[in-house]
């Protein structure tokens, strides 16, 4: 089946992106793409776990910020927007068995049962949107690049089995504009919000800014700092702690496109 490129989805909205994932079309990261529209990180697992992961997101609320749940083993997402199908509606998935990154998919169909539960967190490319409209570059978008992601030495709040690093995404903001960066972010925080730290990458943990955990490393631009903020790759990281036998995510940067407004105060679709 042909691919289509990533600057011909950018004037899509989510069902046709949604239906063109599905299809196989495209399986690629989704950065950019359906302005307007809150991207979600997706985090799946059998429902003897589920009690215990939702205490963890409400524990750490800025990486792990929740937009949705599905009912247990209904893999349409009906509170994330219409016709969303969590089994063919990723650009790619990883499976991770006993915390091990195993293999790729781009279809989970034959892994689903009546005992899974689809989380959705909040994802960062929804503040990027407003950055790029307020005139911020964005680096990794211009670039058609996935954004770069590091674990970092700030620890999580366990929750039963789940615990671990924080994880973060790092984008290069022009110094003076710093500030106004953190006053647009705040405004979403169902995007991880406000940046958890800007300047020297070692204060939290990071060695080496050119060898990401996940992403594309950025090149480091005059007149501009690295500003990091939490991002939802964190489950991950604790998925890896937990060692469940079978637990199943996004590939980072490979998001659920949804039908809620990035700017909703309460992430509810109706069916």
């Amino acid at each position: 089946m042909n691919m289509l490129n990533y600057e011909t989805l950018k004037t899509k909205d989510p069902q046709n992106l949604r239906q063109i994932i599905r299809d196989g079309q495209y399986d690629a990261h989704t950065a950019g793409l359906a302005k307007g529209y809150l991207q979600a990180n997706i985090v799946i697992l059998p429902r003897i776990y589920a009690l215990d992961f939702m205490r963890f997101c409400q524990r750490n609320p800025k990486p792990c910020p929740l937009v949705a749940v599905s009912d247990t083993g209904d893999p349409y997402l009906t509170t994330a927007g219409h016709d969303i199908d969590i089994r063919t509606d990723i650009p790619i998935y990883n499976i991770y068995r006993d915390g091990v990154l195993d293999e790729e998919r781009g279809d989970i169909s034959p892994f689903w049962n009546d005992e899974m539960i689809t989380f959705a967190l909040g994802c960062s490319f929804t503040f990027e949107h407003a950055l790029l409209k307020a005139g911020i570059d964005v680096w990794h978008i211009s670039n058609n690049k996935t954004v770069p992601m590091y674990k970092t030495s700030l620890k999580t709040v366990p929750a039963g089995p789940f615990s671990g690093a924080t994880v973060v995404s790092m984008r290069m903001i022009p110094e003076n504009r710093v500030d106004e960066v953190h006053s647009i972010c705040r405004q979403f925080p169902l995007a991880h919000g406000s940046p958890l730290h800007v300047g020297d990458p070692a204060e939290i943990g990071i060695s080496d800014l050119a060898h990401p955990d996940w992403g594309d490393a950025v090149p480091s631009l005059p007149g501009h700092l690295p500003v990091f903020w939490a991002c939802g790759v964190t489950p991950q990281a604790a998925i890896q702690n937990a060692k469940l036998p079978l637990c199943i995510t996004h590939k980072p940067g490979h998001m659920l496109i949804t039908n809620i407004p990035d700017d909703a105060e309460v992430p509810i679709i109706k069916a």
